[in-house]
């Protein structure tokens, strides 16, 4: 499934935060989104998602999610969203239960996503037991359980410390190469921008329109960290950013 943003623009009040945005999310592909504060990042996971709709043009989905998805559109926040009374497996069970997959069929599935975000040893902790990381990892294994044809991800890892960051990165790489999955990602940091992305839109300052999108032919396994071409490509996209994001905070700071 492939989904399309075809000339979106949105109000909030009279203030114009979003203006005529034509994009599509390739199936298979990581999508992220970067741009100064305020420019409306956000606000596009939430349009592509369906929790909000835009005061102008509209998204579309092209083609139909896998059979076996049980929730199409599925989000990663960056507070990891987890129900602290609930286990590692309970929180899994838990929006399993709430699709109605119980039993048999979901045992197999909490096997599969704990094994593949390396929690089989964790799935009787209680999150008040783990890491940042991990609680993360907890998360993204909830996401995969249902299957999502698009993975939405709001600041995933912007609450982890540099090093945490960079082991979930190398995790998000190893899940994509192993069973490719298409995802939007918005994020502040360029380095996770250049690390993930397959494609990069760059947003201006609000009201967000695009300024320009980068695509990397890299392949995500050959990303390295300190590699002189991504590091190439950050500065780039630094160069495009900061004008706007020294003007953005300053609107924040006065508003």
């Amino acid at each position: 499934m492939e989904l399309r943003l075809e000339g979106v623009s949105h109000h909030y009040g009279d203030v114009e935060v979003i203006r005529d945005i034509n994009l599509s999310i390739p199936k298979g592909r990581i999508v992220c989104i970067v741009g100064p504060s305020g420019c409306g990042k956000s606000t596009l996971l939430r349009f592509l998602g369906g929790l909000e709709r835009p005061t102008g043009g509209q998204v579309t989905q092209v083609g139909a999610p896998p059979e076996d998805s049980i929730n199409p559109l599925t989000y990663v926040f960056q507070d990891f969203a987890l129900l602290p009374w609930r286990t590692v497996e309970g929180n899994i069970s838990f929006i399993l239960s709430d699709h109605g997959v119980r039993g048999a069929r979901a045992e197999k599935i909490i096997a599969d996503v704990l094994a593949r975000t390396k929690l089989s040893d964790f799935r009787k902790a209680l999150p008040k037991q783990l890491s940042g990381g991990m609680k993360q990892r907890v998360a993204i294994a909830r996401a995969l359980a249902v299957n999502p044809a698009v993975l939405l991800m709001d600041e995933p890892l912007s609450a982890l410390d540099s090093q945490t960051r960079e082991l979930l990165m190398d995790d998000l790489v190893t899940l994509w190469t192993r069973q490719p999955f298409t995802s939007v990602y918005v994020t502040h940091n360029l380095a996770e921008a250049v690390r993930l992305g397959h494609r990069i839109v760059v947003l201006s300052r609000r009201p967000g329109q695009i300024r320009e999108v980068v695509e990397i032919d890299m392949p995500l396994e050959d990303r390295t960290l300190g590699d002189p071409e991504l590091e190439r490509m950050q500065k780039h996209l630094w160069t495009l950013m900061r004008a706007e994001a020294e003007a953005a905070d300053m609107e924040l700071v006065n508003d």
